[in-house]
């Protein structure tokens, strides 16, 4: 009886072999070719699924089946994990394979910024521009004892900051009192090096405080008898301050150096041909603003043409007066003009020419320099 049960067995296997291979050779070309098209996961899925069915057909249970198949998809993500590897691994290769240029590029943008803070810390503060950076006195003393060469760069450096710490601190020190003393000490400067320096130092007193314009006046006047290009020069950048400040519309800049030619021309630093230029300028194309900045020149310089050129100062009354009538303006700068036609009737009582202890230059001494169509 088991002998004819194994008997049936195995002619039950041997039909379904038969049964297979008959189908596959029966299957048409095109069959085969979709067959072999498939993905390697439906193959491996049908694969499986047969698999389970023979197992089932023997006799095996539902929870090995389950096992196979949890072990079968573990397999199958860790093939997947070692192709993205092994894409990831080609797509950036590793450092053993990298080119020994790009390890020694990279260790010399490591070394650079680590010599240029050396480099910054080695530097030495008297050569660096900084507007003279702090030393202390007995370090400064030290340094300038070391330097023994007069024409290297550090002695040079330490000499300029050193002039232009004391052109400042003269010019911050001046007033009507102690202006004959700083003029002295002025003078043992070296102020034909530093004539930059004393003409910008100037400009920025008087643009910081223009009520003492008179006071900064009477200084140029001084120098400007005993060197007579420094004087041109703060003269220049004077001009070119107006006209900048005139270009940008900037109504402060144009009256703080409208003032201050007011009171170099009230000093015969300037030439009267300036201040009439001026004032042709701005009430040429009458604003509010230009018409305000030429009453307070007006008001600083109007003795002076008075006294000098009262054609020109007619002149520049009577175009006041065609801008009130004729140009639509503000009420306040109407009011101006009309308070500038008093002034100019009291004959500028408050507004004179060279303030009490500020003449310090005799006639024979003075220098004015004439700047026609500078403007």
């Amino acid at each position: 009886m088991k002998s004819s049960v194994a008997h049936m067995k195995s002619s039950g296997h041997d039909r379904r072999e038969s049964h297979n291979s008959y189908h596959r050779r029966s299957s048409s070309p095109e069959d085969r070719y979709t067959e072999q098209d498939r993905s390697p996961w439906d193959r491996d899925y049908s694969d499986y699924s047969q698999s389970d069915y023979e197992r089932s057909r023997r006799g095996y249970s539902y929870d090995d089946s389950m096992e196979s198949r949890s072990r079968d998809q573990e397999k199958r993500r860790e093939r997947e994990r070692d192709a993205d590897h092994r894409k990831r691994s080609r797509k950036s290769p590793s450092p053993e394979r990298r080119s020994p240029d790009r390890g020694v590029s990279q260790s010399s943008t490591q070394e650079e910024p680590t010599s240029k803070k050396k480099k910054k810390d080695e530097q030495d503060p008297l050569l660096t521009r900084t507007g003279g950076a702090y030393i202390p006195p007995a370090k400064l003393r030290m340094k300038q004892e070391q330097i023994t060469d007069k024409n290297s760069l550090a002695y040079q450096r330490m000499s300029w900051e050193a002039l232009k710490k004391s052109i400042n601190g003269l010019i911050n020190k001046v007033n009507i009192s102690n202006i004959s003393i700083i003029i002295q000490e002025l003078l043992q400067e070296n102020i034909v090096r530093g004539r930059g320096l004393l003409s910008r130092s100037v400009l920025q007193a008087q643009s910081a405080s223009p009520i003492f314009t008179h006071l900064y006046a009477a200084l140029v006047a001084i120098i400007n008898s005993k060197f007579p290009q420094i004087g041109e020069l703060i003269l220049k950048r004077l001009i070119i301050n107006f006209r900048k400040g005139y270009r940008r519309n900037d109504k402060q800049l144009c009256l703080t150096a409208s003032k201050f030619v007011a009171h170099l021309i009230n000093q015969n630093v300037a030439h009267e041909v300036l201040c009439l230029e001026m004032l042709t300028l701005l009430l040429e194309r009458p604003t509010d603003d230009s018409v305000e900045v030429a009453i307070g020149f007006l008001k600083e310089c109007g003795l002076k043409l008075t006294q000098v050129s009262p054609r020109g100062i007619n002149a520049i009354f009577e175009r006041l007066r065609n801008i009130v009538h004729e140009f639509e303006i503000d009420k306040r700068v109407q009011y101006m003009i009309e308070v500038m036609f008093a002034v100019r009737k009291d004959g500028f009582k408050d507004h004179p020419v060279i303030l009490e202890g500020l003449d310090l230059v005799e006639e024979d001494d003075q220098f004015t320099p004439n700047f026609q169509n500078s403007i």
